[in-house]
């Protein structure tokens, strides 16, 4: 075989998965079948050693009592519910750049902390923990601290809180909100029942123009204000805005905007200017507000409507008749001791029709609600009850048994090995 200068060609024996070279400087020549590592593996290798990393539970814990301590501070300006839902239940917590109004995240919120958290105790738990009986206390303490995470995370998606305020004779079987608020235009012409249509506070802040099947008009929302006070209008400073109300208890009322506040023993009142349509054209422009308590009224087409912004509702399936409240207080001074209040329990489907005494630290629990005892007024004669749904209420405690039953369980293994091998060392001859 004739060979050409300056190439060397080599014959290399095959070899499945080898690749064999000849070559000369700055010439390459090969055949065979490349074997290279996937880089899938090393990837979920690196991704597993990072949540079952002992670091990142310390620095989950530190990031987490930084937002605790920074949240605590925070409640000063903004008070208890916006800063469970600024800090806490939220992924990211913004900042607020002063003057611009351009929001900045800047740390981690309780929701990415918590299931940070989560997904290093869950692997944890199936990755470092064997199955066995000398491991059981560390998996029930383990499963407690998950449970508790998983509990928290469904009580914030899932809780609901509202009050219930009733004088002594006054039936109710709905709760109110303590800050969302609702349009409600009802027909009253019927007087054994009301049709109520509801314009929700998410939706009047949209400033729609809304038709629905159930009105004989349009509404349409001119303006939304989320904190305004209502003034005289002789007595209204010249920031007051427009449009003007035209007809109802607004004709002689004017909306003063305010900013919103966030402190715990103050309440933002709502307001909107809303425009009703007919089919002959407007019927006018009505002011509502959470300040207007009494409903004002409309006759359209020969029947009648109320239109009143009031707490947004929650009906439930049973009602509650204040019979007594009770104001105890310590003998010989003004020391509250105990608060009460003795209602009847009546069931929609009549299977319940009862008497229920409700204590601050005695709720009672029905259909799905916990009712406690939370405060009084007008000389002991009104009632007010915090209604709370929670349907992961028991997962707290369950979680909490789980953790002492388990840190029991490995107390109780570790003593026990402790005493063995010291037994053990005593009966060793000399």
């Amino acid at each position: 075989m004739q060979r050409r200068p300056g190439l060397c060609i080599s014959c290399p024996s095959l070899a499945i998965g080898a690749v064999r070279v000849a070559s000369l400087p700055g010439v390459g020549f090969g055949w065979g079948r490349r074997s290279a590592a996937s880089p899938v593996k090393p990837f979920l290798a690196s991704l597993k050693a990072f949540f079952l990393s002992l670091r990142l539970t310390v620095t989950l814990l530190t990031l987490a009592m930084i937002l605790v301590f920074v949240a605590t501070l925070d409640q000063v300006n903004l008070g208890i519910w916006a800063v469970q839902e600024k800090f806490f239940r939220s992924w990211v917590v913004y900042w607020t750049l002063p003057g611009l109004g351009l929001a900045l995240p800047v740390f981690p919120g309780g929701y990415t902390l918590g299931g940070l958290l989560l997904v290093n105790l869950v692997c944890a738990h199936l990755f470092r923990l064997t199955l066995s009986w000398r491991k059981l206390g560390l998996q029930m303490a383990h499963g407690g601290l998950i449970l508790l995470l998983v509990g928290e995370l469904l009580t914030g998606l899932w809780q609901r809180e509202s009050f219930l305020r009733f004088d002594q004779g006054e039936t109710k079987s709905y709760s109110e909100s303590y800050t969302a608020v609702e349009l409600a235009l009802v027909d009253v012409t019927d007087p054994a029942e009301d049709a109520v249509v509801i314009f929700p506070e998410e939706l009047l802040a949209k400033k729609p123009v809304a038709q629905h099947p159930a009105l004989p008009f349009r509404v349409a929302v001119r303006a939304y204000f989320p904190n305004a006070s209502v003034e005289r209008r002789r007595n209204a400073a010249p920031t007051s805005v427009g449009p003007v109300a035209t007809q109802g208890a607004g004709v002689q009322l004017a909306l003063m905007p305010l900013p919103i506040t966030y402190h715990r023993n103050e309440r933002n009142t709502p307001a909107a200017l809303v425009e009703l349509t007919g089919t002959e054209g407007s019927l006018g422009t009505w002011m509502v507000s959470i300040q207007l308590v009494e409903p004002q009224r409309l006759t359209h087409q020969g029947r009648t409507w109320e239109i009143v912004m009031r707490p947004k509702r929650t009906y439930h399936p049973f009602s509650l008749s204040l019979l007594r409240f009770s104001h105890d207080k310590y003998p010989g001074t003004e020391i509250p001791k105990n608060f009460s209040s003795r209602v009847r329990l009546r069931s929609d489907d009549g299977r319940d029709d009862r008497e229920v005494t409700i204590l601050m630290n005695s709720p009672l629990r029905h259909a799905g609600v916990t009712l406690y005892q939370a405060g009084f007024d007008n000389n002991d004669t009104t009632s007010i009850l915090q209604v709370v749904r929670n349907p992961s209420w028991l997962l707290p405690y369950i979680s909490c048994a789980m953790l002492f039953v388990g840190l029991m369980i490995e107390l109780g293994l570790s003593l026990s090995g402790h005493l063995r091998k010291r037994g053990g060392s005593v009966r060793q001859p000399a």
